[in-house]
């Protein structure tokens, strides 16, 4: 009788296993499917997508960044595209859509020839290749850019804005955008070092989109602590403090034993002696406004009012930092330490009622290095889709300002550069060439998609595109409005280098990275039944 083999399960029992072409399949499925997703929202006729969540919470947004983080992804492949316009928006604020739409055509093109036998990592390499190459195309395409250069950052601003929601005051927001991120500019070893957390973005409901303003300060959602304080405080003197102006309980257990009504009396007095202190010493100090980050205890709010100075309390940490660099003021942790040195100054510090609520300004600082754009509209979704589309707008601006260099936008780069990389493909010996190709192919779904979704023939405008580029016009581009191929630069649809350079390097690692993985094995089920969690209501489809 011969020997049963005894069958060797090495994963656990319920598991799920893809290999081969079938994995590779699957995996260019998913993420295409999230690159269709976000698809329809680029350019200026994009169209929006409206998410709501398991709670209820409706976002109307075409920033593709935040729809791919509110679509709960499930896929590990679409994970990974998910990732891509996570690492776009870190790095440049802006183009997130682009990155997404570039490395599910990248897939697809694969796609093509992975059924033409040709191997995965023949592929990777192909496309490692052409985005290294890229890069070097990129850089000879653009123009630079300096700080002043105010209209054509203005341009940058206008473009990063055109087609999100904040388009009717598109000029005024531009303006506020360059003033701001101007007002910030510091340059070291001359290098431009600027902190986009140093523009702190304010939204309120209410007013119109025009009536948003820059502030040469910052504004806190805080009201002062006592009726009977200033509501406006003229050249002020800012003290920020970040210790509580309480009496402090004890660390360890203590109990105290009154037995009569004069020593609770004196309890209390003494309680009130030390308040005042801590007041006089705020005082003594010459400062009339005080921000502190932690509470104020009602008696000395009492004692601040009676001297005349403004107080607000439980600030947040980073607005703290925010109003040092604005007013030049020094964040204090210890009272006993606060002298005059240490004090910032403002033009005007004043309580104001926005909507429904009291806010502070701290504003008219001389030379801040931190601003407020105060953002205004009508509904709370309003508001929020403009703050995204100004966000996008300090991203481009200052992307363009740290790396110095501008293209033409509206599909003239990607044209330029698929020229560039057909060119580069006929250099090379072997099966790179057809992946260096099919690089320059996805290359140019961008200006495909802007044709779609403004309605055009993408094959009549690319054709007419290829035609203007042979011709040595590298910065003709697509006029979503009139349908034509028209000089961008001339026509002001400019955006940084940054956009591109950061969309093709991340676009292309993930779909290397995709394009090599052939088996993916998913762990068995859990002993305990899970909760199902809650999908998306209306029957999303499952990534």
């Amino acid at each position: 009788m011969a020997n049963q083999v005894q069958p060797i399960f090495i994963l656990p029992e319920g598991y799920q296993r893809t290999t081969g072409r079938d994995a590779q399949r699957t995996n260019i499925m998913a993420a295409k499917l999230v690159a269709e997703t976000v698809r329809t929202t680029l350019g200026p006729k994009g169209m929006d997508k409206m998410i709501v969540d398991s709670l209820g919470d409706i976002t109307v947004t075409n920033d593709g960044a935040t729809i791919v983080e509110e679509l709960n992804v499930e896929h590990p492949a679409a994970k990974m595209i998910v990732e891509v316009a996570k690492t776009q928006n870190d790095e440049v604020g802006d183009g997130t859509t682009t990155a997404v739409v570039l490395a599910g055509e990248l897939l697809k093109n694969a796609e093509r020839l992975l059924d033409q036998e040709i191997h995965p990592t023949v592929l990777a390499r192909g496309y490692r290749q052409a985005a290294a190459q890229s890069q070097i195309i990129l850089e000879k395409i653009a123009e630079k850019v300096t700080e002043k250069d105010t209209e054509l950052l203005k341009k940058i601003a206008i473009t990063a804005m055109t087609g999100k929601g904040a388009e009717t005051a598109k000029e005024k927001l531009a303006d506020l955008v360059v003033k701001a991120v101007k007002e910030i500019v510091e340059k070291e070893n001359d290098k431009i070092v600027i902190n986009t957390d140093d523009i702190k973005i304010e939204k309120k409901v209410g007013a119109g989109v025009e009536d948003s303003e820059l502030i040469q300060g910052i504004i806190l959602d805080k009201e002062r602590v006592h009726s009977a304080m200033p509501k406006l405080v003229k050249n002020a003197k800012i003290a920020l403090i970040d210790c509580a102006l309480e009496i402090k309980s004890t660390e360890i257990d203590a109990k105290i034993q009154i037995t009569s009504p004069e020593q609770m009396q004196a309890f209390i007095d003494q309680e009130e002696k030390m308040l005042k202190a801590m007041v006089d010493k705020v005082a003594s100090s010459g400062c009339n406004v005080l921000f502190c980050q932690k509470g104020i205890d009602d008696i000395a709010q009492h004692f601040l009012a009676k001297r005349g100075i403004y107080a607000a309390r439980r600030i947040k940490k980073s607005d703290m930092e925010k109003l040092a660099r604005a007013t030049g003021a020094r964040v204090v942790t210890n009272l006993d330490d606060l002298t005059e040195k240490d004090l910032g100054k403002a033009g005007i510090v004043r309580e104001l009622k926005i909507g429904d609520e009291e806010m502070t300004y701290v504003e008219e600082c001389k030379n801040p290095k931190a601003v407020t754009i105060l953002v205004r509209g009508g509904t709370e979704h309003v508001v929020d889709e403009i703050k995204r589309a100004v966000e996008d707008a300090i991203g481009d601006v200052t992307s363009a300002l740290r790396v110095g260099k501008v293209v033409a936008g509206g599909g003239a780069v990607e044209i330029e550069l698929a020229k560039g990389l057909r060119k580069f493909a006929h250099s090379l010996p072997g099966r790179e060439q057809l992946a260096v190709n099919a690089f320059a192919d996805s290359v140019e779904i961008i200006p495909r998609t802007l044709a779609e979704n403004a309605g055009l023939d993408p094959i009549d405008i690319l054709t007419e595109l290829k035609a203007e580029h042979n011709k040595g016009r590298k910065s003709a581009g697509i006029d979503v409005y009139s349908g034509k191929i028209v000089d961008n630069w001339k026509k002001g649809v400019i955006e940084p280098l940054k956009i591109k350079t950061q969309a093709i390097k991340s676009a292309s690692e993930v779909a290397e990275m995709i394009l090599r993985i052939d088996d993916v094995i998913a762990g068995g089920k859990e002993k305990t039944p899970s909760t199902p969690s809650s999908g998306m209501p209306g029957g999303m489809p499952e990534y």
